[in-house]
Formats: structure tokens, C-alpha cells, sequence
């Protein structure tokens, strides 16, 4: 099966979130899988190139129309393992500081990049020779690529059985921009209606890929529900999700068990795995509250958090709720964006600082550290498509405190017996709820032949990529045979 990928971000080409860390791993996956051919389609960012990969041209050029104009489109290569990872070059798109959007907000052409990106991602299969049995696109930037593949390149014999496999990371980015897009993207004002591309009087890349995709997956059972039966969660799409529910799948996204494996991770004090995961995370908890300046006190509960700082993650709940239990816990949280709730953060740990560390940015190695050394991590989100920290975390052993929604609820499970959980579970991101489940967790602390058997539970998790690809590689057989017909 020849599987083309096309994405605006993959690990470790360029990355602002999970969406690269999700496609990269996927890419890998399906390359080990008998019989596939997989090559992965990029855009030529400026930070592209450095490290260990360096692209080479492509050769040639060819041309995409955007509007009423035509734009160059060139390619360069690198052979990544079994995956032959091109990227689409333009300077004028994608050599600028980043990869969406400034400090001062997202850049204004983004519909013109993301068009010129969509269709440069058919025009370069053609010209590299590559007829894909399936095209599995990711998110909005991706989302003209099926719409394309169903009117415009309709008559087009290279795709004339190539499928389309759309995957929803996060609804709430959808691509919205005003009805001018529509003829930009080449499309004539007939597409312009409620049942194809029209969305509210302008047009919607995520919505486009939702109509004319063959199949559409998003990354947890659960999410796939929330997303067409509630409206917080489907963001104006849940009718649009409703109509495709019979062709619509949930499937968990995996972690990297090469990366985060805490037998093997050199960031650790030293390595442990299930037999030894109480001297391993023992050491990294004394390690951590040496270097961040904590109270060094083996006995008290270190609850860790790394994450975006944003409404969505409900780190503004563990805010109110933490002060109340500074006295039997310590909290260290790495991580960048609200700047509301980095002061806070901030401000809270100037504090206390014997109790609360902050450290914003990313920072791998800490990252590492914080899983290591955590009894507890707190991912009290409002929603979360499908999570990896709380994945992460299990393998650590530390245990997630997390809101039942998406992929926490498929991941995480608490019914208040220790033999049958792997973490803490409450049903909505409340100050008072997230109280009740620190209190609990303090006084189960104590009982440590329970605690321990949880972390256990934890730890035996399959967190892999294994199963998910499985039923990725089953969708893509069943879109491409439909195509057949």
C-alpha cells in the first residue's frame, strides 16, 4: 500500500505541538508495516534543515495557482529510515520566523500558504511519481487536500483511486476564513453552499476535509462522541460530524516508548522500570527538589505538571485549589503561553518556594525530571482531544489526576478500588471537585501498598503505537477499496 502523509508539522522536522510528535511517529509506524511505501509531505519552514537532516533538491520545479496568480512550487528530500519525507519550498509562504503566526497574532495569508501547501502536496505526488493508494491528511492546514482530490482533480487519472483518510487532532481549530478563500483555492461560487464548503458565510478548510474526506478519524473513542453530541466540544461542526458518523472513528494516539522509557532515560538520577520503580523514583524526586530548591523530603507528594498554560488544561482550577494543600504537597509546573497564568504560577511559587517550583518555556531534560520524580501528575483539562502527558506519566508511574473528557477518560481509569485504577478521575475542571481528589489523594498516600499497587497498574499500561496503527493501516484499506468501486 503506497500511503502518502501530508501535514503542516512532524517530529523532528518542525514542531510547534503534539500534532508534530503524532504525525512523526505515525510516519514510522506505517513504514514498518509489511507491504507500505510511505513518504511524507512537509512545507520547507526556515528552521528546517538544521541537525542531524539535511534536505537535498528535488530538481525541477512546477507551478500552483492561487487566485488569480500562479506561484512556484520547488521540492528538496531526505530519506528518513523507511520514510522519504519531501518538502514543499516556497520563501515567500514559509521562509519567515514561524511556522503559523508572530507574537502580534496568526499571519494574515495563512489561507493562501495553506492552499499553495494543499494542492503543491497533489501537484508534487505527480511529479515525483508517487500514485497513492491513500492520502492521510492532519487538521485544517491539510483540509482543501480531499476537497481538491473530489472536484477539482476529480477527472484526473493519477487519483483516480486514491482515497482520502482526514484526521481531527483538535476541532477547535478549524481554518476559518472569509468566502474570498474560496476562489483563491480555485473553487467556483457553486461550491459555496452549506452542504459543501459555505460555513457561516465564509469558508472552512476543517470543514471541507469533514465533506470530502472518504473516512475521518479523530485521536480517542471518546472525542469522536464529544465532537458530534455536544456542541462546547464540536465547535460548530457537531452537525457537520453527526452526517458523517457512520464513516467517522476514534483511535487513541500512542507514545514514543523509545523516548519516554524511564529504564532507559538518561535524564534520570538512574533508570527504573516496574521491580524498581520505588528506588528509581525515590532518587529523582530528591534530585528534583535539590536543583529546583525544594524542600528535599522524600515523604511529601510531588505533583508535577508539564503542559501548555491555557484555559483548555484547567490549569486556572489547580491555581484556586493548590494554596489549600501547600502544607502536604509540593507542585512544580514547566510550561509557556497565558501570560495570566505564568504570573500566577510565578507568583505562587515566590511564595512558597520550598513548595512550589515554575519554570516556563520548554525544557526537555526538566520535562524528563518532572515525570520521574512526580507521585501524582494534574491534567485537570476542560477538554482534551486525546492527551499524551497522562500517557507519559502511567509510565513513569506517576499517577494522573485528570477530568473525564476525551482521550483522559479513555486513558485513565478510577472507580475508587486501587487493584482496578491507574489514577484520579473527576467528572468536570472544578476548584471543588479537584479539592475532593487532592484530599483523597493525601490521605491514600499514606497507604502505600495501595499507592503502589495503582502505580503498578500504571505502569503495565501499553502506551504504544502498536494497536493504534493497526487501525489506521484497516481504515486505509477500507477507503481505498471503496475507491475501487
Amino acid at each position: 500500500m503506497k500511503i502518502l502523509i501530508a501535514a503542516s508539522e512532524a517530529f523532528p522536522f518542525c514542531k510547534t505541538g503534539g500534532l508534530a510528535d503524532v504525525t512523526g511517529a505515525l510516519a514510522q509506524v506505517f513504514s514498518r508495516t509489511d507491504d507500505a511505501e510511505v513518504v511524507l509531505f512537509l512545507p520547507r519552514y526556515r528552521n528546517v534543515g538544521g541537525g542531524a537532516f539535511s534536505p537535498k533538491a528535488a530538481g525541477g520545479s512546477f507551478l500552483i495557482p492561487v487566485g488569480n496568480r500562479v506561484e512556484t512550487a520547488t521540492m528538496s528530500r531526505v530519506q528518513w529510515g523507511k520514510v522519504a519525507v519531501y518538502f514543499i519550498e516556497n520563501p515567500k509562504f514559509f521562509d519567515r520566523p514561524g511556522m503559523y503566526r508572530t507574537a502580534a497574532g496568526d499571519y494574515e495569508d495563512n489561507d493562501e500558504r495553506f492552499i499553495f501547501f494543499s494542492r503543491a502536496v497533489l501537484e508534487g505526488a505527480k511529479f515525483i511519481g508517487f500514485k497513492p493508494d491513500v492520502i492521510h491528511c492532519h487538521d485544517w492546514q491539510t483540509g482543501l487536500v480531499p476537497a481538491y482530490l473530489r472536484t477539482l482533480y476529480r477527472i484526473d487519472s493519477f487519483f483516480a483511486k486514491t482515497a482520502s483518510v482526514f484526521t481531527i487532532h483538535n476541532i477547535a481549530y478549524q481554518g476559518m476564513f472569509p468566502k474570498e478563500a474560496l476562489l483563491k483555492a480555485g473553487f467556483s461560487w457553486l461550491d459555496f453552499t452549506p452542504e459543501r464548503l459555505e460555513f457561516y458565510g465564509g469558508i472552512n478548510f476543517m470543514k471541507s476535509a469533514l465533506i470530502f474526506a472518504d473516512l475521518v478519524t479523530t485521536v480517542s473513542p471518546t472525542y469522536a462522541s464529544e465532537i458530534q453530541y455536544r456542541p462546547e466540544f464540536g465547535h460548530g461542526l457537531e452537525g457537520v460530524m453527526k452526517h458523517r458518523t457512520s464513516d467517522l472513528f476514534g483511535i487513541l494516539n500512542g507514545i514514543d516508548e523509545e523516548i519516554w522509557d524511564p529504564s532507559t532515560d538518561t535524564f534520570l538520577e538512574r533508570g527504573y522500570e516496574l521491580k524498581s520503580f520505588q528506588r528509581g523514583k525515590a532518587a529523582a524526586k530528591k534530585g528534583l527538589q535539590k536543583d529546583l530548591g525544594l524542600e528535599e523530603n522524600k515523604d511529601i507528594i510531588l505533583a508535577g505538571v508539564v503542559s501548555r498554560l491555557d484555559r483548555q488544561k484547567g490549569l486556572d482550577v489547580l491555581l484556586k485549589a493548590a494554596p489549600d494543600f501547600l502544607d502536604k504537597m509540593q507542585f512544580v509546573v514547566l510550561g509557556a503561553g497565558d501570560p495570566g497564568l505564568a504570573d500566577a504560577f510565578g507568583a505562587l511559587a515566590a511564595a512558597d518556594p520550598k513548595r512550589v517550583a515554575f519554570r516556563t518555556g520548554f525544557d526537555e531534560a526538566l520535562a524528563h525530571r518532572i515525570y520521574g520524580a512526580s507521585d501524582i501528575f494534574v491534567m485537570p483539562s476542560r477538554f482534551e482531544p486525546c492527551g499524551l502527558s497522562q500517557m507519559i506519566a502511567m509510565r513513569y508511574g506517576a499517577l494522573p489526576v485528570v477530568t473525564r473528557t476525551g482521550g483522559l477518560k479513555d486513558t485513565v481509569f478510577y472507580n475508587g478500588e486501587p487493584k482496578d485504577s491507574n489514577g484520579f478521575a473527576m467528572d468536570n475542571a472544578d476548584e471543588g471537585q479537584l479539592r475532593s481528589v487532592l484530599g483523597h489523594i493525601v490521605s491514600l498516600y499514606g497507604w502505600r501498598e495501595n499507592w503502589n499497587l495503582m502505580v503498578k497498574n500504571a505502569m503495565r499500561g501499553d502506551y504504544s503505537w502498536g494497536k493504534s496503527a493497526e487501525a489506521y493501516i484497516k481504515l486505509f484499506n477500507i477507503a481505498a477499496q471503496r475507491r475501487q468501486l
